[in-house]
């Protein structure tokens, strides 16, 4: 009976994850298609500066307030009560938990919307270095500058900080869509939102003072699409979301178990998107254009960073959740490896064929008139130490559900105050040092930190056996950094090859042609290693394909 009911939950893990990942690759397709409409638009102007810096306020508190909310904290508290089946007290008392956290969610977003528009021209500062030397030659021009930069960060600020509030209602959404594993919807949203913001900047710019505040409407526009979007879907659930009064959202116990699992990861949440906070701040302090560029390579390494962590993180919270719930701890351990071994063997390969040809991928993405060959250099240098810390931050993003899904919470917050403070450590000495480099370098060091402290801390959790998944990781990514690294040769000697027999063409064959050969011919050379090899993942793969003919 065991295995039998297994099988519908692993058929589940699997569909949805596919499913999803889907909509994370189309997501993260159209998010590059933004970038490069940004790039085209902004390339690594001031404007682009400001507009990175001021998307980035809203955005920070984007991921503490919702993502973090309802993943960590909602999705699990739902579960449980769905577990307890569909009776008609139960369906009540679920129904009120769900109006209180919308309520909460809601009325907290809006409050801090409310005084983030407010204190903005107290902000901006921290992001503009004023210049400091009266005497010098082009000081006049150095503080016009300056009042320029720091005019249109307030403005851009206040036009997106509404999207704080809009997003964090499509979050809830989602939070509940998945709940009742319903992927699918909210895995489409992000490309509408994508879409949108590229549609209002070539609709917008022509009636703005600069394309930048044009781009900035489309977000919030975005945001609003994402929530309304869910809403039938919410509806087909047989859940009703609507206000309650604030006494009764603060005294509902579903609300008050997610305030209590919430709140110490806020503090963790917060120290890790500080990162993002401070590593703007010295960039905009360091020089024109680094800002930007850093969120230009971040784009790129997220596209393979978001098709298959998040996606994959998020199918496995809920599962993971029912694993711990009903003690089911060997498929809970065998789960969490398996995620593990998927991203190791995802990651590594990515990295070492990207540090083979980040220059032209870049250029093929963004380069355009206003994204120059010196843009084009800024970012390939930040890409290459972002993309380095790839493998850790993706096991991160699978590590950390394993401890949510028990309820834990502080541990992995106090992993991630180590690492916000190993990341501010290390960029205010690489920055002097390395320029924009050095804050990318750092955040990858922060992110293997990061990861560290994730596994010295599974240590403390009797439900896991972190020895076993600790060598069990560690061998398999020797054996795949070995295989990657067999796999680079030919492509590298391709890649040097095709650059040189297709650079007279425009710019889609000059880079792309060698860009999707020398891609082809990584990937081909990497899977006959592993089927040669007789990896273990390969194998359960093509016992799946049999099985299903």
């Amino acid at each position: 009976m065991t295995n039998n009911s297994d099988k519908p939950a692993k058929k589940s893990l699997v569909k949805s994850g596919l499913v999803l990942s889907l909509m994370t690759l189309a997501s993260r397709i159209m998010g590059l298609v933004r970038e490069a409409t940004k790039a085209s638009f902004l390339g690594t102007s001031m404007y682009a500066d400001a507009f990175a810096t001021a998307f980035m306020i809203p955005n920070l508190l984007r991921r503490l307030f919702a993502e973090n909310a309802i993943s960590v904290a909602f999705i699990p508290t739902f579960k449980k009560y769905l577990a307890k089946g569909d009776t008609p007290e139960n369906h009540t008392d679920t129904q009120e938990f769900l109006k209180a956290t919308f309520t909460l969610v809601t009325f907290l977003t809006s409050c801090v919307v409310v005084l983030g528009i407010i204190i903005t021209p107290l902000l901006v500062p921290i992001f503009c270095k004023k210049p400091v030397d009266p005497n010098a030659a082009d000081y006049a021009m150095q503080l016009q500058a300056w009042l320029l930069k720091k005019d249109e960060i307030t403005i851009l600020t206040r036009i997106m900080f509404p999207y704080l509030c809009v997003i964090s209602i499509a979050a809830f959404f989602q939070g509940v869509l998945n709940g009742s594993n319903i992927f699918a919807p909210s895995g489409f949203t992000p490309v509408l939102f994508n879409g949108i913001v590229i549609i209002a900047t070539y609709v917008l710019s022509p009636f703005t003072e600069n394309p930048a505040r044009a781009m900035s409407i489309g977000v919030v526009i975005g945001g609003c699409i994402q929530a309304l979007f869910q809403w039938p879907f919410i509806h087909r659930t047989g859940w009703k979301i609507c206000f309650t009064s604030l006494k009764k959202t603060f005294s509902n116990p579903g609300t008050k178990k997610v305030i209590s699992l919430i709140v110490p990861t806020i503090i963790g949440m917060a120290a890790y998107q500080l990162n993002d906070l401070v590593s703007t701040a010295l960039a905009n302090r360091t020089g024109d254009g680094i800002a930007s560029s850093l969120q230009y390579s971040l784009r790129l390494q997220e596209l393979i960073l978001g098709i298959f962590a998040v996606s994959i993180g998020t199918v496995i919270l809920p599962d993971l959740s029912g694993l711990a719930n009903n003690n089911k701890w060997e498929d809970f351990n065998k789960m969490l490896m398996q995620a593990i071994k998927i991203m190791t063997m995802i990651s590594i390969p990515v990295t070492a064929y990207f540090l083979i040809s980040g220059k032209e991928v870049i250029s093929l993405l963004y380069k355009s008139k206003s994204f120059d060959d010196a843009s084009v250099a800024l970012t390939l240098g930040e890409f290459r130490f972002h993309i380095a810390g790839l493998l850790f931050i993706a096991l991160n993003r699978i590590m950390s559900p394993a401890f949510y899904a028990q309820g834990n919470t502080k541990l992995p917050t106090l992993a991630g105050i180590i690492s916000f403070a190993a990341n501010i450590l290390l960029a205010l000495v690489l920055v002097r040092f390395m320029s924009g480099n050095g804050i990318a370098l750092a955040l990858s060091l922060a992110s293997l930190v990061n990861t560290i402290f994730l596994f010295i801390f599974m240590k403390k959790m009797q439900s896991i056996q972190v020895g076993k998944i600790l060598k069990g990781s560690l061998l398999y990514t020797i054996k795949i950094i070995i295989l990657s690294v067999v796999a680079s040769v030919p492509s590298y000697f391709a890649h040097a090859f095709l650059i040189k027999q297709f650079a007279t063409h425009g710019k889609l064959i000059a880079f792309g042609v060698p860009v999707l050969i020398s891609a082809l011919i990584f990937a081909i050379t990497g899977v006959l290693e592993l089927i040669i090899t007789k990896d273990e993942l390969v194998l359960v793969i093509v016992k799946k394909i049999r099985h299903t003919k």
